[in-house]
């Protein structure tokens, strides 16, 4: 029977979740001294405490960079510029749920090692969750996604760390419309998927959401006439897919029935709350046994995981 739930455990006061090593906040100190890059940009925040200008991208690449060097191994983290540069907190606080979801009636707790398979539908150039994932629990990844050029970027990030060696296999999607079909083999089967779908339809409204996000982080109301800088950058096949979010979650779910034993859980990010109904009402149509709304949360920023199976 089909269920939904929200686990008191799967975030702290913070919003993060209580195994996510940054939910305290960031030590600049640290992070500079691992990273001097990053030392350029910091200055004070309107509190007095050290701080970066989140809606500068090159000061989050080099808070990306700190991060990842500091807390998580890796040395080398190039690609393309314009391509996506994801917040790492709630990247990884997606890892730690589903982590929370494998280990549930489990003695031994979390599952930990190569032998736990993650799909990553739409692993990008910054190969983020493979990343962590390995970084936090030892798990191997097949990362899946349309772009050619994120895929090439994203196997010199793995041939660059030995902490990613054998752990990470990159696979072509030749279809904008297919998630699991073309990148899967017959009798192929993962502990999970996870997927940070495209949240736009087409691009005025990708850029009105960044304008909205710009907005937020300046603390006023800007012209709609604004140049619109993005700040975790993004490609049109990372931002924009047909139908947006909505769209691409029901497909995924309609095409995980059909592989229904592919994955332990299916999973998917979702921004937008009002988008839920519609996400239900997939569900029920795919007659999955049970599912999940888990909901997430960096500072302000709010959103849930929606997590299936058969």
């Amino acid at each position: 029977m089909a269920k939904t739930s929200s686990p008191s455990s799967a975030t702290d006061k913070a919003g993060l979740h209580p195994r996510n090593r940054h939910r305290l906040g960031y030590d600049f100190a640290r992070l500079t001294k691992a990273s001097p890059e990053l030392a350029g940009f910091v200055k004070p925040s309107p509190a007095g405490t050290p701080s970066i200008d989140f809606a500068n991208p090159r000061a989050v690449l080099a808070l990306n960079r700190a991060l990842l060097l500091a807390d998580y191994g890796i040395r080398v983290w190039e690609f393309p510029e314009g391509f996506l540069c994801p917040p790492i907190p709630g990247r990884v606080d997606y890892l730690h749920v589903m982590a929370d979801l494998l280990a549930e009636n489990q003695p031994a707790g979390i599952p930990r090692g190569k032998g736990v398979r993650v799909l990553d539908v739409g692993v990008g150039a910054s190969c983020i969750y493979p990343i962590l994932g390995r970084a936090e629990y030892g798990w191997s990844f097949v990362g899946t996604d349309i772009d050619p050029t994120a895929l090439a970027a994203a196997r010199k990030i793995v041939h660059s760390n030995s902490l990613l060696h054998g752990f990470v296999e990159l696979r072509h999607q030749t279809s904008r419309l297919q998630t699991f079909q073309n990148v899967t083999q017959p009798g192929e089967q993962f502990a999970f998927s996870l997927c940070n779908p495209p949240f736009h339809a087409d691009a005025g409204d990708a850029a009105e959401g960044n304008l909205r996000k710009l907005r937020h982080l300046a603390g006023r109301t800007l012209p709609r006439d604004t140049p619109v800088v993005m700040n975790f950058g993004g490609r049109s096949s990372e931002l924009i897919s047909q139908g947006g979010e909505i769209g691409f979650a029901t497909r995924m779910i309609a095409q995980s029935a059909r592989l229904p034993s592919l994955c332990g859980w299916f999973s998917c990010l979702i921004s937008k709350s009002e988008h839920l109904p519609a996400i239900e009402s997939a569900l029920k149509s795919a007659k999955v046994i049970e599912h999940r709304t888990i909901p997430m949360a960096q500072g302000q920023k709010k959103s849930r995981i929606v997590a299936w199976r058969f």
